[in-house]
């Protein structure tokens, strides 16, 4: 039975035929995660075939492959026009692929790589459509190198409101214990795992336990951490405390992995920590709390992050719970983003995605983070703390003013320069020193009597220095 499509999906594929009428040939979807993007490329592809044209889906993750042929499938897409495979296959046998009429591209922040853009060069002619949460890389190169318009879907706020997306509260770790200096960034802009290790203090595993009780305890939980070691680490944790975890992550057997990721359905497990897997596009839809345990400075990583709880269910409030500070990096989820102007590419180095501007502000009480804009009479909308922003005390203390005459402007002067030529010389030898200020200088640094300055200097003129 084919899925039927919401309004706001119907829109996306509206928007897009206009945008093909007016002769784009390669468009970027943007649409925020849990809205069904899947769904809205199968009913594109179902037209598609249906009028006898060939289909290729894209997509990088063996897991949301077999996911999105059954949607496919489900929605009636003729699969002997469908071509449907990892890129890291397609890649390879470009030059067997019957050539497409339609290419879709799910997730496709990464279509940058080169094992893309083999593709797409492969077929020129050929309406490519990238589909993305987030249309922005970490780096200079941004999307608008392979593309030519940007749809932009509902906000999330919108999608919220219309009960598309469950409402959520954000909470900031009061004990972050992230040493950020010891973080690196690799090539791609993320940060390296192995400095994320030495980053985060092992403090952080208790901290994630307390926090999941006080402002989750109960709720079905997904945690992301940054290696396997702190995964098995905190399952270890959570089971200490009476709260059934599991551990998995890319190593763990299939079947293993299977079988948690069913009792969690099931409700059997209250947290599953993992290691980057459910991030883009896998099925989990009863998680009502995620938690973050892996700083990072991908905006498609941390929006795949926190809203993975994100799926509605009446009188659900979901719960984001922060450990490493991602939110000073980002701003909340929810929060706009002009991503037209995030899909351009950058000048000169490349520069990190900042939150900027965005206004939220974290309550001292119970941690939550919000925007300044739910903020009335100073109380916190979480937990009606008061006063959110403390005012700042003046003093009022009588100041004496003293004339400055022109005599005490040189002797500043004189002693800037004194100073300066002190630093100069700290780091210099005798043979170094070039004028007789710098003796000076010298002299006062290390104790030396006047007359060594004459004495030295005089060397210094006659060369015998």
């Amino acid at each position: 039975m084919a899925y039927e499509l919401r309004g706001y999906q119907r829109e996306i594929i509206s928007r897009i035929r206009q945008s093909l009428a007016k002769g784009h040939r390669h468009i970027i979807v943007q649409s925020p995660p849990r809205t069904g993007k899947t769904v809205v490329m199968a009913e594109i592809a179902r037209r598609s075939t249906e009028r006898g044209k060939r289909v290729c889906f894209i997509i990088h993750r063996k897991e949301v492959l077999d996911q999105a042929k059954a949607t496919f499938k489900e929605q009636g897409v003729d699969s002997t026009l469908l071509e449907a495979g990892m890129v890291q296959s397609l890649t390879r046998h470009v030059d067997t692929m019957r050539p497409p009429e339609v290419i879709l591209i799910d997730e496709a922040h990464h279509a940058l790589a080169k094992s893309y853009t083999r593709i797409l060069e492969a077929f020129p002619q050929a309406y490519v459509l990238l589909f993305t949460a987030t249309p922005v890389r970490t780096g200079r190169n941004q999307l608008d190198q392979i593309a030519d318009d940007i749809i932009v879907g509902k906000s999330i706020k919108e999608l919220t409101e219309q009960g598309f997306l469950a409402p959520f509260k954000y909470f900031g770790a009061k004990d972050k214990d992230v040493d950020e200096k010891k973080l690196r960034r690799s090539s791609t802009g993320d940060y390296v795992a192995a400095s994320i290790e030495d980053a985060v203090s092992h403090k952080i595993y208790s901290h994630t336990v307390d926090e999941y009780l006080d402002k989750a305890g109960g709720k079905q939980a997904v945690v992301y951490t940054y290696s396997v070691e702190a995964a098995n680490h905190l399952a270890d944790e959570f089971n200490a405390r009476g709260i059934t975890a599991e551990a998995i992550d890319a190593t763990t057997p299939a079947q293993v992995r299977d079988t948690a990721v069913q009792k969690f359905r099931d409700q059997q497990l209250k947290v599953l920590v993992n290691v980057n897997l459910f991030t883009e596009g896998i099925d989990l839809p009863n998680v009502d709390c995620v938690i973050m345990v892996r700083p990072t400075m991908s905006l498609a990583l941390y929006m795949q992050f926190s809203m993975r709880c994100l799926n509605p269910r009446p009188g659900k409030t979901a719960v984001i719970i922060d450990q490493v500070g991602n939110w000073e990096r980002f701003g909340l989820p929810n929060t706009d983003r002009d991503w037209k102007a995030l899909a351009k590419s950058k000048a000169g180095p490349a520069k990190s995605v900042k939150r900027g501007g965005i206004q939220v502000i974290q309550c001292p009480d119970c941690f939550g983070v919000v925007e300044k804009s739910e903020v009335e009479d100073n109380i916190c909308p979480l937990c009606g703390y008061s006063p959110l922003v403390k005012k700042r005390d003046y003093q009022e203390q009588k100041a004496e003013l003293l004339e400055i005459t022109e005599s005490d402007q040189v002797k500043r002067i004189k002693k800037i320069i004194s100073d300066q030529v002190m630093l100069n010389v700290s780091t210099k030898r005798v043979d170094q020193l070039q004028s007789r200020q710098e003796f000076q200088a010298y002299a006062k640094l290390h104790g030396y009597k006047p007359g060594w300055v004459w004495y030295m200097w005089n060397k210094k003129r006659k060369g015998t220095i």
